[in-house]
C-alpha cells in the first residue's frame, strides 16, 4: 500500500475493516458529510434528491430504486406519481410532497403520468467521465471471472485475498464470511444477495466519485485499491 494510503488508514482503521481500502471509506465519510450540509440550500428538486440520497452514503441512491422496485407490482419498470411520493415519504428523505410532485413532473417528461425507473436512477445517479466509468468497468471485469454481469464469492476467491484483514486475522470470522462482507459494501443494508450487478458497482462508485475533484486521484485510488 502507498504512502499516502497507509498515511489515511491510520487515522480511519475501524473503517477500514468494513470497506475494500481505507482510502474509500474516507471518500464516502467525506460524501456524507457534504451532501447533507449542501441538501437544505439545494434549489433544484433533482439535485436536492441526489445530495438527500447520498447523504446515506454510495448506496443511498441505490436504495432509492430498490424501494421502487419493491414498489413495481406489475412488473413494468415503472412508478406512478403517488408510488413516487409515497416512496420518498418512506425513505424518510426530508422532501416536502410538493418538492417530490415537482422532482416527478421533471422526470416525467412525456406527461405520461409513468416514469421509468432505470432512467430515474441514471438522471439521479451523479454523472461520471469516461475516464472514470472506463476504471470502475475494469475492476468490475477483474472480479467477474465466469463474465455472466454478476460478481459473486465464487468469482472473487481467486483475486480478493482475506488473509490481512483483520477480523480474519484474529480469528473472529472465516474467509467466507469476509468474502460476503466485501460484497456487502456494494448493496443496500437488509438486502444484500451475495451478487453484484455492474449497475450496482456502478452506483457506488458514482457516489464515491462525487467527492473526488481530480480523475487522475480517483483512477490511482481505484487502482490502489484493487491492485490493477
Amino acid at each position: 500500500m502507498s504512502e499516502m494510503f497507509a498515511g489515511k488508514e491510520k487515522t480511519s482503521s475501524n473503517l477500514a475493516w468494513h470497506r475494500p481500502q481505507s482510502a474509500i471509506s474516507l471518500q464516502e465519510e467525506e460524501l456524507m458529510q457534504n451532501s447533507a450540509r449542501a441538501a437544505p440550500n439545494a434549489t433544484d428538486p433533482i439535485e436536492k434528491l441526489r445530495l438527500l440520497c447520498l447523504s446515506r452514503g454510495a448506496t443511498g441512491i441505490l436504495a432509492l430504486g430498490r424501494l421502487f422496485r419493491r414498489m413495481d407490482n406489475n412488473g413494468n419498470k415503472k412508478v406512478s406519481k403517488e408510488e413516487f411520493v409515497q416512496g420518498l415519504m418512506e425513505t424518510g428523505l426530508e422532501m416536502s410532497t410538493k418538492e417530490a410532485e415537482e422532482t416527478f413532473g421533471r422526470f416525467d417528461t412525456d406527461k405520461s403520468g409513468n416514469i421509468s425507473l432505470d432512467e430515474l436512477i441514471k438522471q439521479i445517479r451523479p454523472p461520471m467521465s469516461e475516464s472514470r466509468r472506463d476504471i470502475v468497468k475494469k475492476v468490475f471485469k477483474k472480479f467477474d471471472k465466469t463474465g455472466d454481469g454478476v460478481i459473486t464469492i465464487d468469482d472473487i476467491r481467486s483475486v480478493y485475498s482475506v488473509n490481512s484483514h483483520p477480523l480474519y486475522m484474529s480469528g473472529e470470522e472465516t474467509a467466507e464470511k469476509v468474502m460476503n462482507r466485501f460484497l456487502a459494501n456494494f448493496e443496500v443494508d437488509g438486502t444484500a444477495d451475495g451478487r453484484v450487478t455492474l449497475e450496482e458497482f456502478m452506483n457506488f462508485y458514482s457516489g464515491i466519485s462525487v467527492s473526488i475533484d481530480n480523475d487522475c486521484y480517483f483512477d490511482l485510488m481505484m487502482r490502489q485499491a484493487y491492485k490493477m
